[in-house]
């Protein structure tokens, strides 16, 4: 039985990425606090710079505009990098599964952290009776459905210019800070309830009710990358499919193409006689090759937003100083 070297364990990959991607969150939303608090206090506080990357917050608005690029050809200038990362995100799932929601996401970070924590806690994690659990993971697609038909089918062609050019489009990214930093008694026994219900279930949230995560999972349908099984290579130890956050046998199939399948990796890590691999079809891929497509395609994505002059908002100091002190009266 080959050993396996931290190298090999490709989990550590994905956690220092998970990490990093947290830092950097944490680190975008302080930022971005401090720089809403600057027009918050008529400029008596100091000015930092806005960092473009909280947009990523914004993916409803992120489908407005993309219906917007796809009607006029041209990008909306006011949150140009909301459209850039939301692209960016279903591209890296169609080429290298549902990554962004394992390797990414802030939220899918938390939301390990929370079922390993329930699994300390608890001894175990559970799973809802299987009709009921196939049930509410339809929930996600439903949600998915509705926000498609509101905004892509739905909305007309006219309406979509009015929304993008409208004062609440340009401080939608402070109100969605004030959503954390002041949080109403319904959004706290919202979150407390799906706390709970994460350290429970694996990925609760992720599992039943993101609609994002339902977009990325049909889209990574297409990736060439999957989870494939070398069934003479395998002991039939199944702890690979105990390991999977989905709950997907794994040890039972020679390829997982389920929506499900995030590209965790958690079940390679766990696999002892190395019949497991996240490949394209055909020749096996090394163990890196599927790390560094996931953080080459982000790279690539971002990138291609600055270069492009599609990151930074047009929107200028005095647009702000206008429009953050508005900000809490606005959209109700």
């Amino acid at each position: 039985m080959p050993a396996i070297t931290t190298f090999r364990r490709p989990h550590r990959w994905r956690q220092l990425s998970q990490l990093l991607f947290l830092a950097w969150t944490a680190w975008a939303g302080i930022q971005f606090g401090l720089f809403v608090r600057h027009f918050e206090t008529a400029g008596t506080t100091p000015l930092y710079l806005r960092p473009p990357s909280i947009e990523a917050f914004l993916p409803i608005g992120a489908l407005v505009s993309l219906k917007h690029w796809l009607a006029s050809g041209n990008i909306h200038p006011v949150h140009p990098a909301a459209l850039v990362l939301f692209l960016t995100f279903v591209g890296m799932s169609v080429l290298a599964k549902k990554s962004f929601c394992s390797w990414l996401c802030p939220v899918g970070t938390l939301s390990d952290w929370a079922w390993k924590a329930g699994r300390g806690l608890l001894g175990r994690n559970f799973l809802p009776w299987k009709p009921l659990d196939l049930m509410l993971r339809s929930l996600k697609y439903l949600l998915l459905l509705f926000f498609v038909k509101l905004i892509l089918i739905d909305m007309p062609a006219a309406a979509l210019g009015g929304f993008l050019d409208a004062p609440y489009w340009a401080i939608s990214d402070v109100k969605m800070l004030h959503f954390f930093t002041g949080p109403s008694t319904t959004t706290l026994v919202v979150v407390g309830a799906l706390l709970l219900a994460s350290l429970a279930i694996k990925n609760a949230w992720c599992r039943y009710l993101c609609p994002y995560g339902a977009l990325l999972g049909l889209a990574s349908l297409l990736s060439p990358f999957k989870i494939r099984r070398q069934a003479a290579a395998c002991n039939g130890c199944k702890r690979c499919s105990r390991a999977c956050p989905a709950s997907l046998p794994v040890d039972q199939k020679s390829v997982i193409r389920s929506a499900e399948c995030t590209g965790c990796l958690s079940c390679i890590s766990q696999c002892r006689s190395d019949a497991l691999a996240m490949t394209p079809p055909g020749r096996r891929w090394p163990q890196f090759a599927f790390p560094l497509t996931v953080l080459g395609l982000f790279a690539i994505g971002v990138l291609s937003g600055m270069l492009s002059g599609h990151w930074q908002t047009n929107l200028d100091y005095a647009d702000y100083l206008r429009l953050i002190p508005l900000a809490s009266r606005l959209g109700h």
